[in-house]
């Protein structure tokens, strides 16, 4: 039997020996299943070089300038709930942050799993096991100036999760809700923050983030409709690199949508050192609230969740 040009071609790919080629096909005698299995062979090995070579990446921009919070970002955050931040990372920093994620979507799999709830969504909420240089967009110096600002007083990581939604042919779908109730006491009623980073493209034509905004002198309605007959929903677009910097005790949803796109987002939550815990998803590992020289990272990665005690008494 001849083997056709592209066999030989997916064999040279993938590395196999073409008489390995021929001799499965006169065996199997099944032409098309040898060419789909190297297919599959070759993009394994294709992404494993691909995750080899963005390994070898650096981050070399160094921040020389951290943007306060103006008069009108606070102003609409009071009036709003949430702020969309534009131009805090560089195109560098997109692409150094895409990589890793994309990394560890190929090296780390097992650390990901379905968030469940119907909600489309993957994620890894250890990414700072599974790709440490994820504490550098944790505690990115333009990031941290809104969140210290914003809270008013010293700051802790709660969570981090790398998220991924794929292609979707269904119905769209949300589902609005509150992640925590309102911290009264607070002047923005903020007991928690959430940085939402797009590291694709959102747009109409995608999944993105959906926001009910509230006005810190407004009622707080519990009810989903009642809230969003009031105030309707904001729908957060924008190019690789947009920020969405939340209150999670006000409404908001994915929405998933209709489309052959992926969308791809790191979600930090940051509450106060001397709070609780929002959350036991994120292990801390303890080279950075132990073991790390700095006091103030210490401090801010140091206010551990009950898995994170459990896995420092665990293994020390």
């Amino acid at each position: 039997m001849r083997v056709p040009f592209v066999v030989n071609f997916v064999a040279s790919f993938v590395e196999i020996r073409i008489d390995e080629v021929r001799a499965k096909v006169r065996d199997e005698g099944d032409l098309l299943g040898t060419i789909k299995q190297g297919l599959q062979l070759a993009t394994a090995r294709f992404l494993e070089t691909k995750s080899r070579t963005r390994s070898k990446k650096t981050l070399r921009t160094a921040i020389t300038e951290v943007n306060e919070v103006t008069g009108t970002e606070l102003d609409f955050f009071k009036k709003n709930g949430y702020l969309q931040l534009d131009d805090a990372l560089t195109t560098e920093e997109v692409e150094f942050f895409r990589d890793l994620y994309d990394q560890d979507r190929v090296d780390r799999s097992f650390f990901w799993r379905d968030a469940g709830l119907g909600c489309h969504q993957w994620l890894n909420c250890d990414s700072l096991i599974s790709s440490p240089e994820i504490d550098r967009l944790i505690r990115h110096p333009r990031l941290m100036a809104y969140v210290d600002e914003l809270m008013g007083a010293p700051t802790s990581l709660s969570e981090v999760c790398i998220r991924h939604m794929p292609a979707y042919e269904g119905e769209i779908m949300q589902s609005w809700h509150r992640d925590r109730p309102h911290k009264m006491d607070h002047p923005l009623r903020m007991g928690w923050i959430h940085i939402m980073v797009y590291l694709t493209d959102v747009d109409e034509g995608t999944h993105c983030f959906s926001i009910s905004p509230e006005s810190i002198d407004e009622d707080i309605l519990l009810n989903p409709e009642e809230q969003l007959e009031r105030s309707g929903s904001v729908d957060i677009y924008g190019p690789a690199g947009t920020v969405a910097l939340f209150n999670l005790s006000v409404m908001h949803t994915a929405t998933v949508r209709p489309t052959m796109k992926e969308r791809k987002t790191v979600q930090t939550y940051y509450g106060f050192q001397s709070g609780p815990s929002l959350s036991h998803h994120t292990t801390i590992p303890a080279r950075l609230w132990r073991d790390h020289p700095d006091p103030e990272v210490r401090a801010f990665y140091g206010n551990l969740n009950d898995k994170s005690r459990l896995y420092a008494a665990a293994f020390g």
